[in-house]
Parts: C-alpha cells; sequence; structure tokens
C-alpha cells in the first residue's frame, strides 16, 4: 500500500491520502483489517490475473455522509496500471456483490469534480451523480455517485 498511496501521482485528486512513511501504511491496514472484523467487509487488494502483485486495493467500508448511511466505494490503483479498464472491472464487481449480498445499503462514491476518469469508472459500474450526498471532503467538494433510484 505504501508504493501505490505513497505516489503523489495515484492522489492527485486527494493529496491529504498521501503516504510520507511506510508506518502510515501499516496503520492504515491494521484499520482496514478491524473494519473487515467488526463489519464483515471492507476493502480488497487488486492484482494482475496470474500474478501475486498487489496494483491497487478497491472495496466498500461503514461511513455517514450528511446523515446517511452509507457504504463507501474506494478504488485506487497504481498509475502503471491506468488506461486499461481495470479500475472499471474493480469497481464494477463490488458494486455487483454489494447488490447481491446487501441490496438495500447505498453505495456511495466521492469523486473529485476535476476527476473525470473516476467520474467516468462509477458511471460504467452503474452508479449516477446524486447531489443530496455531495460533500466536503478533506481536499475539498466531493460529488456524490451513488446507487440510489433518482426521482
Amino acid at each position: 500500500m505504501f508504493a501505490i498511496l505513497g505516489d503523489s501521482r495515484t492522489v492527485e485528486h486527494n493529496p491529504s491520502d498521501l503516504l510520507r512513511e511506510e508506518s502510515e501504511a501499516v496503520e492504515l491496514v491494521d484499520r482496514w483489517v478491524r473494519h473487515w472484523d467488526e463489519h464483515g467487509f471492507g476493502y480488497w487488494c487488486v492484482r494482475m490475473a496470474g500474478s501475486n502483485r498487489v496494483i491497487g486495493y478497491v472495496g466498500v467500508k461503514r461511513m455517514t455522509v450528511r446523515g446517511s448511511r452509507v457504504l463507501n466505494l474506494v478504488c485506487r490503483l497504481g498509475p502503471d496500471t491506468w488506461g486499461r479498464g481495470l479500475a472499471t472491472e474493480a469497481v464494477s464487481a463490488v458494486v455487483s456483490s454489494v447488490a447481491s449480498e446487501m441490496p438495500t445499503e447505498t453505495i456511495l462514491g466521492r469523486v473529485r469534480p476535476g476527476n473525470s476518469a473516476s467520474q467516468n469508472v462509477a458511471r460504467k459500474a452503474g452508479l449516477q451523480r446524486d447531489t443530496t450526498l455531495d460533500d466536503e471532503g478533506d481536499d475539498g467538494l466531493d460529488w456524490a455517485f451513488t446507487n440510489r433510484k433518482q426521482p
């Protein structure tokens, strides 16, 4: 995780997520494991087919945004894998899994307004803009993409 989140290109749209020391990655993964222990789901490592090399992570975690309980969707892949459709494949698998196993849960992908690549991934995975859950994040405004039915 340090190799991925320690690369400023990976967190270009969310610079507060940049890791500066390996110990920060250890703490982060420990939090992810605690979430798994508490909720039975969380983030998965993403690997290339036929390889043990971790190229990123994807999954959901519980959180509250604007008073709504949601499953926050996250996907981060190393820059050397971008442009191959891997994020869309990974995010689509998570959205499908959540829809099947937790059909009443709201999936929320928070995307920075200038991050058109992640907006496209969210839409391809079946999420749609949901302005009612737009919110200020650590790095500014986050646009919401959800699986909720829009009026």
